[in-house]
């Protein structure tokens, strides 16, 4: 079964969309049929990607749980696609139930999807905007409605700066939203990297990506570290996804990114 709907799709819809692929990697149901195609295109050329996929959702789970259990209560997940299952609201409920998440995307279409999938509980909500345009984001209706900026906020940025190419300067958009939250706050992110994978699949699978709503830009691990900057990393620093603090959960222990969470100076 999947998210289709039996109405014509919109362009929009008819083009790969890397959320709803990322959806379909992580076995979820909210994605059309250009999205499945262009995931098996993927997997035809890396066919670990879907576990891969898994194992960059663990590593949320755990970031997530690691700054809910020092006592962060607010999230601000930006790049957030589609909220498909394990996603902050449902890790962080368990630990502290009151606190306050905003999944904010981009992608006007994913949006739409998840204000139709998440819960109605006045503490969960998402906004549209963008990460290259931190101001903006910062400054709408919804995040400003919903998160307190003189306390300590959870930023994620989890598999979204890939997607930002270096002509729209990330470093500077993730330098703005530090700057914004206080002392004690949190970054957490993870990235896609190229580093000691296979020459050929992975320039295939980048070439690949250039037909979807957003192209990849892989970066290695000095660069992913920039990002960083005015945060001490958590031990064990910058690492491979399936490296950072594991906590027993069974997982394949395939990575194709690094991640990362730091506290903010």
């Amino acid at each position: 079964m999947t998210g289709e709907p039996t109405t014509a799709l919109t362009e929009a819809e008819s083009r790969p969309n890397v959320a709803r692929m990322y959806d379909y990697f992580l076995g979820g149901c909210h994605n059309f049929a250009a999205d499945r195609a262009a995931a098996e295109q993927i997997l035809g050329l890396m066919p670990d990607t879907g576990v891969a996929a898994q194992t960059n959702r663990a590593f949320l789970r755990r970031a997530v749980r690691y700054a809910a259990e020092r006592g962060v209560r607010q999230f601000l997940d930006i790049g957030a696609g589609l909220p498909t299952q394990g996603n902050v609201h449902e890790v962080v409920r368990p630990i502290a139930p009151d606190a306050r998440v905003v999944y904010v995307d981009n992608d006007e279409v994913a949006v739409a999807y998840a204000r139709r999938l998440l819960p109605t509980d006045g503490r969960t909500v998402v906004a549209h905007g963008d990460l290259r345009r931190p101001d903006e984001l910062l400054a709408d209706p919804v995040v400003r409605a919903n998160l307190d900026l003189t306390r300590p906020v959870a930023v994620l940025l989890i598999a979204v700066l890939h997607f930002v190419p270096d002509g729209d300067d990330p470093f500077a958009a993730v330098a703005r939203l530090r700057d914004a939250t206080v002392p004690g706050s949190m970054l957490a992110l993870s990235h896609l990297t190229m580093d000691g994978a296979p020459a050929l699949p992975a320039q295939q699978g980048k070439q690949l990506y250039q037909r979807t709503s957003a192209p990849i830009v892989p970066r290695p691990h000095a660069a992913t570290t920039r990002f960083f900057d005015g945060y001490d990393l958590v031990e064990p620093g910058l690492t491979w996804l399936a490296d950072w603090r594991p906590d027993g959960e069974p997982q394949s222990g395939v990575s194709h990114g690094y991640g990362g969470v730091g506290i903010r100076r």
